[in-house]
């Protein structure tokens, strides 16, 4: 199906009578994305769960690196990865990167060509770090560790956990992919 205006509308409003989570302001739907069904496969004989693939689902749509480097951030911002994991929590709980400091955050790119590595890392993150906590850092790094509940990250937590609940519910080979719209930060 081509993906139009009307056709996300269409999905949204059917979707979102399911369990939409509350103020997502543009709702959530889900589409038909070529070949993703064999990206979820790839991502879950690599040792990912439905977990993984809500969290990369909500961050490309292909649930892929194909992005700018480093998300376009530096630092403990940067980004690498499906998770487009930043660099700062990375550092702190993955053991391929303990005690690197914030200013070699380029060699976190070896996450963007290493799926298991970059799910081992994902993994033990969450961890470190509990799911909450590592949710909120996801989202709004060294802001969200210190606050890890406001409304944003509450919303971007919610639009995982839907979206996992979509996956569960037979889409975890097929090509649908579903959406929430939660703003890029």
């Amino acid at each position: 199906m081509k993906v139009t205006a009307l056709n996300i509308l269409a999905l949204t409003t059917l979707v979102a009578g399911l369990t939409c989570p509350n103020n997502s302001g543009g709702g959530c739907g889900q589409y038909t994305v070529s070949g993703l069904g064999s990206r979820k496969t790839q991502i879950k004989n690599a040792g990912g769960s439905s977990r993984d693939l809500a969290i990369a689902m909500m961050e490309t749509e292909k649930m892929d690196t194909n992005y700018a480097y480093g998300d376009n951030k530096s630092g403990d911002a940067a980004n690498f990865g499906i998770f487009k994991q930043n660099w700062g929590m990375l550092r702190a709980s993955c053991s391929q990167f303990k005690g690197q400091s914030s200013s070699q955050y380029n060699n976190g790119a070896v996450l963007n060509s290493n799926l298991a590595s970059d799910l081992s890392c994902r993994h033990q993150g969450e961890s470190y770090y509990g799911y909450q906590k590592w949710v909120a850092g996801h989202r709004n790094g060294a802001s969200g560790l210190a606050n890890p509940n406001t409304a944003d990250i509450n919303l971007y937590k919610g639009g995982v956990d839907w979206t996992e609940q979509q996956l569960n519910g037979g889409h975890l080979s097929d090509n649908e992919r579903f959406w929430v719209d939660v703003v890029p930060i």
